[in-house]
């Protein structure tokens, strides 16, 4: 049984709720070989939350952020984003869904690497239909936002890892989605540069009210999230929701 001081899924998934799962599971294999990566989660992630899901390797917290963002098919259960069943959508139903509510951000920065800093914050809108004078003003404030107001011309490879890591921030916020969901945002960073990105997601998500949630090891990521989602062999171990 799921730890008693869980957050259960609400009856009504429009009620004050950006994000729900329901009874949520992901197996591989069969037989003797099958392999429970989630079982049977069930959580609720309210407005403005900063959230951490942790746990050792293997404990599912990767694969969760994968099916709460509609990046892998679950193997039983449900998942909502503003009352709307991802679970049920596929092809491209999906694909335009997860474009126009779901920012990602990977540890692995996931830029497209002949387009400048500005295009691919911009890519993401471009295809949503956005104006163009619209789309050139929410990139320069949101690269003005992340400290980047002078390296929109550069190309990825022009910029540093905690550069390119902004940039990803920044294109994950700036088609204004429901939620962010960010794997393992500072694998790839040294100390000091994870802490000072962690510092402006944190200041972006009070300040503009973003909904974020990680799914992390790091320690500092850990120390700055609002709620502890802790994962042990694919179910809620403990939820531990902070002042």
């Amino acid at each position: 049984m799921q730890a008693s001081i869980q957050r259960k899924a609400s009856a009504d998934p429009t009620a004050d709720v950006v994000f729900e799962t329901r009874e949520l599971s992901r197996h591989y294999g069969s037989g003797d070989t099958l392999v429970k990566a989630l079982d049977q989660v069930s959580l609720t992630i309210a407005p403005r939350e900063f959230t951490a899901i942790v746990g050792p390797s293997g404990s599912g917290k990767s694969t969760l952020l994968q099916l709460m963002g509609g990046l892998e098919a679950p193997t039983a259960g449900e998942v909502y984003l503003r009352g709307q069943a991802i679970s049920a959508m596929s092809g491209r139903d999906l694909s335009d869904f997860r474009r126009d509510h779901i920012g990602f951000i990977f540890q692995a920065y996931n830029l497209i690497p002949v387009l400048t800093a500005a295009e691919n914050c911009e890519y993401i809108m471009l295809l949503q239909g956005v104006p163009k004078a619209e789309r050139q003003a929410r990139v320069d404030s949101m690269l003005n936002r992340v400290g980047l107001s002078g390296k929109a011309d550069r190309r990825p490879a022009q910029l540093s890892g905690g550069q390119q890591q902004r940039v990803a921030v920044a294109r994950a916020m700036v088609s204004q989605p429901d939620i962010i969901l960010a794997d393992e945002p500072t694998a790839n960073l040294d100390s000091q540069t994870g802490s000072d990105l962690l510092d402006m997601m944190h200041e972006l998500n009070r300040r503009e009210g973003m909904t974020f949630v990680f799914s992390t090891h790091d320690p500092m990521i850990m120390e700055r999230a609002s709620r502890l989602i802790q994962l042990r062999d694919g179910r809620i171990e403990s939820d531990e929701v902070r002042a």
